[in-house]
């Protein structure tokens, strides 16, 4: 063990068990130790003064694409994995869980993708299996034991060659009940992507029949995949994933209707976790932003907004994702229908929820520290290290200054999307500095270049 013990000090903490407290922080080998700065008789001591900032737990991303281009199947790269943490890094996140996606079976693949990932990351990570073909839903166990992978996404709408835009074959639910039954008996997670797609075709095609040039945008978008669409398959879903005796993971809900959906099956006995994301919180179908917008699911009204925030308050939602996606402006060329989907986020997930939940909301900073940090962690197996400040756990820390108003410029993004959809925003609460077991990747707003390399592949165990 080293002899160095770093105390920082002078700061509210985020304590697990006591909420916001003034205390120092004891920092060894990359671990939390202590809150005080007892026992350090003969001890090397660094002492770091916080000057009075807020220390919340590093923020955990437990959804997101880590790929390299417009392919956001896999990093190929170094600098896939360091661009993209240089993002989570400006926003506090210090672990993150991409989406690994092939038609390959993981194991001929999965040992390149840990490397280059380890060689770029800036912050610990994780990965999800995109589980699509037969080859792999048979190699689930032993994703699960070799490689400590327990949590598998599907995505429900891959029918009648929905999945061609992604390389993926189609799927059916049968195929998602036997996934089910697979994680069930390993403890592991679903996550499935819910739409029903039969009946998103049948609207899409009248739409595009009164509207073949997307003139109507956000708006008609949303329309060809409306609310009900989702909750229909949010409820189906996590109904077989009960019968199945399966946790579910409902990613990236965006409306009241799946909201209510998700809620009705959890009252009814189903172990179901529900995910938001911060662009369901903030953006509507009438941004003026336009095709930049076209996010899956989309964009939905005020009301749907405001349902989730009141969830959020009301302990009904779990987790916040990004669902990050760092294709560039060049894929939102064209209408509505032609325009690619999704958007990056990493940069802004934590000084969104601070200003728009925290400032204009009053939602506290230990409800932040749980959606953000802690419920992910719980679910995804990584609880034992990481999501609480908290003895015994690893020193990742996302220190903020919560009265700080800024301004988000895409002009200084990290991420090689090189473009935000808060951009020209005013919030109120910024990163100031951003620590991975206990080693500042982040310092007072500027980026440790010699951090590139310090991630470390986290196994997640069932």
């Amino acid at each position: 063990m080293s002899s160095l013990v770093t105390l920082y000090e002078n700061a509210d903490v985020v304590l697990a068990d006591k909420g916001l407290t003034r205390c120092a922080i004891k920092v060894e080998d990359g671990r939390i130790t202590g809150f005080d700065d007892k026992d350090l008789t003969g001890r090397e001591v660094r002492r770091i003064d916080l000057k009075g900032l807020v220390v919340m737990p590093g923020v955990i991303d437990p959804h997101l694409h880590l790929g390299h281009g417009k392919d956001i199947s896999r990093p190929q790269v170094k600098d896939d994995a360091a661009r993209e943490t240089a993002a989570a890094a400006m926003g506090g996140i210090t672990t993150f869980i991409p989406y690994l996606m092939s038609t390959q079976s993981y194991e001929t693949l999965f040992d390149d993708v840990k490397a280059v990932t380890e060689a770029g990351s800036r912050i610990d990570f994780g990965y999800h299996f995109i589980i699509s073909t037969e080859d792999q839903l048979a190699a689930v166990p032993l994703y699960a034991r070799d490689y400590g992978v327990s949590s598998y996404k599907i995505f429900m709408n891959n029918r009648g060659g929905e999945g061609s835009r992604l390389g993926l074959p189609d799927i059916d639910d049968g195929y998602l009940f036997r996934l089910c039954e697979t994680a069930a008996a390993l403890g592991g997670v679903v996550c499935p992507h819910p739409e029903n797609i039969e009946v998103a075709w049948v609207l899409r095609n009248r739409l595009k029949q009164s509207d073949p040039h997307g003139t109507g945008g956000l708006a008609l978008w949303n329309a060809s995949r409306p609310d009900f669409v989702e909750a229909e398959a949010v409820q189906r879903a996590i109904y077989l994933a009960r019968v199945a005796g399966c946790s579910i993971y409902i990613v990236h809900t965006s409306s009241q209707a799946a909201l209510e959906a998700a809620l009705m099956q959890r009252k009814a006995g189903s172990a179901v976790t529900i995910e938001t994301c911060p662009h369901y919180l903030t953006h509507t179908e009438d941004w003026s932003g336009g095709v930049v917008g076209k996010i899956n699911p989309p964009l939905r009204t005020r009301a749907d907004c405001d349902a989730l925030w009141q969830a959020i308050a009301d302990g009904h939602i779990d987790t916040i994702g990004t669902d990050h996606v760092h294709r560039d402006l060049s894929g939102k060329q064209g209408s509505i229908w032609d325009a690619s989907p999704g958007c990056p986020g990493l940069e802004t997930l934590l000084p969104v929820m601070l200003s728009e939940g925290h400032a204009k909301r009053g939602l506290s900073l230990e409800r932040i520290a749980a959606l953000t940090a802690t419920h992910s962690a719980k679910v995804f197996g990584l609880s034992d290290r990481k999501g609480r400040i908290a003895v015994g756990q690893d020193a990742d820390f996302a220190i903020i200054d919560p009265k700080a108003v800024w301004t988000v410029d895409q002009s200084t993004c990290m991420s090689s999307a090189g473009y935000s959809i808060y951009h020209d925003w005013t919030l109120t609460g910024r990163v100031i500095h951003t620590l991975v077991r206990g080693e500042f990747v982040m310092r007072d707003g500027m980026l440790i270049d010699d951090k590139i390399g310090h991630g470390r592949y986290l196994p997640r165990p069932a």
